[in-house]
């Protein structure tokens, strides 16, 4: 069971879902919440079982520890079947949430699924992060009374914060990649051209932020935080490893920021 759970990326699922929950809770969702929060934790399940499932060929050849399937802590049949026993039941939870953003989050998993399948090994690899970002405040917004759409800037934060968080997560993997083989956007442009990458799609989430808030002053506080420690890595991006610190501390700025000030100003 421990094995079971460690191929769910535990971390990364729990952080999705609390992302969407605190947002739905900002934007003023309610007790709803929960079963969003629900369907979002299965989904990600999913998602993380099926990433350890299809990488499994690869990650024995190159002798990873770090994965429980490679190392026997769970079987790659129990690690398949559980994702596929995970996505089905995330449909009926999705859909109870409202046709409108249960089919929203229906196509957000589907969009993981694809780049577990098939667009990790792209040049089309960070679409995904930015089509399922993209939805999270059209799924929160269908969510409120009369079902209203969120803004443009809105969903355009959210897709630049995916893009960025894409690429961020990319610099200490490197030489992982490499020994998997994994050829996504990222690793195509190198460590010096994704850490350039991640810092544009910040500062653009940053402004699109404060555009989308009318100027709210936690929207333009973490703006400036951003745009500052962007610039900054943007100087000094050979330092992989303090790059990687500071733009994970400047996307969790603007993930934070975009939780409060985008959960409020959701609609208009």
């Amino acid at each position: 069971m421990w094995g079971l759970l460690r191929a769910t990326h535990a971390l990364p699922s729990l952080a999705v879902t609390a992302f969407f929950s605190a947002t739905a809770l900002a934007a003023g969702v309610g007790p709803r919440t929960a079963l969003l929060a629900a369907a979002v934790l299965v989904g990600q399940f999913s998602i993380g079982w099926a990433n350890d499932y299809l990488d499994a060929p690869l990650d024995r050849a190159a002798g990873r520890t770090d994965k429980p399937i490679p190392t026997g802590a769970v079987r790659r049949s129990r690690v398949g079947v559980a994702a596929g026993v995970a996505l089905a039941v995330d449909v009926p939870l999705s859909l109870s949430l409202g046709w409108r953003p249960g089919a929203a989050h229906l196509v957000a998993v589907g969009w993981a699924w694809m780049y577990d399948t098939a667009l990790k090994w792209t040049a089309a690899s960070a679409l995904p992060f930015a089509v399922s970002f993209g939805l999270v405040p059209v799924i929160v917004a269908t969510m409120l009374s009369g079902h209203p759409l969120p803004k443009a800037t809105i969903v355009a934060a959210a897709a630049c914060c995916g893009v960025a968080a894409h690429f961020a997560n990319t610099l200490p993997d490197v030489a992982a990649d490499a020994q998997t083989g994994v050829r996504g956007l990222p690793q195509r442009l190198g460590p010096r051209m994704s850490t350039l990458v991640t810092v544009a799609f910040i500062a653009a989430a940053s402004v699109l932020l404060v555009i989308a808030t009318q100027g709210a002053s936690l929207a333009i506080a973490a703006a400036v935080i951003d745009v500052g420690a962007a610039g900054v890595v943007a100087a000094r991006a050979r330092d992989r490893t303090q790059a990687f610190r500071l733009l994970i501390a400047a996307v969790a700025v603007l993930v934070a920021a975009f939780v409060v000030t985008g959960g409020r100003h959701m609609t208009g």
